[in-house]
């Protein structure tokens, strides 16, 4: 299984980037792919996490508006819109999957260990 997210760069605030996460080696139908981060200095957080059987995606609170999800299953990739951003998003975005059947999207952003597989991730700098 191999996770290979692209799309970082380096920003002014109130740009946009969108992110992508190619998955190799397993079928998005039996895993759903999450997004999260680590500032600087910051403890990694789960941004934004879809729930395997549907239903409204899960944002952190200081990203709800501003980001969205979303899957490409023909292409085993997902997506993640950031739009208007700010310093605050600065820092490294991973995506990883997990094959775990939760009932809420919530879960795989609040405790990351339900993700089993991580790719390396792709730096965002939001600075002028």
């Amino acid at each position: 299984v191999q996770l290979q997210a692209s799309g970082g760069g380096l920003v002014q605030p109130g740009g946009s980037l969108r992110l992508s996460c190619r998955a190799t080696g397993l079928d998005l139908d039996h895993y759903t792919i999450n997004w999260f981060r680590q500032g600087p200095g910051e403890e990694r957080e789960g941004v934004s996490c879809l729930a395997r059987k549907g239903g409204d995606p899960y944002y952190t609170d200081s990203v709800k508006g501003r980001f969205t999800s979303s899957r490409d299953n023909a292409h085993n990739t997902v997506y993640l819109q950031m739009n208007s951003l700010k310093p605050a998003d600065t820092g490294i975005y991973y995506c990883a999957a997990s094959s775990a059947a939760l009932s809420e999207a919530k879960e795989y952003c609040v405790a990351s260990g339900w993700n089993e597989h991580w790719g390396r991730g792709t730096l965002v700098t939001v600075s002028s």
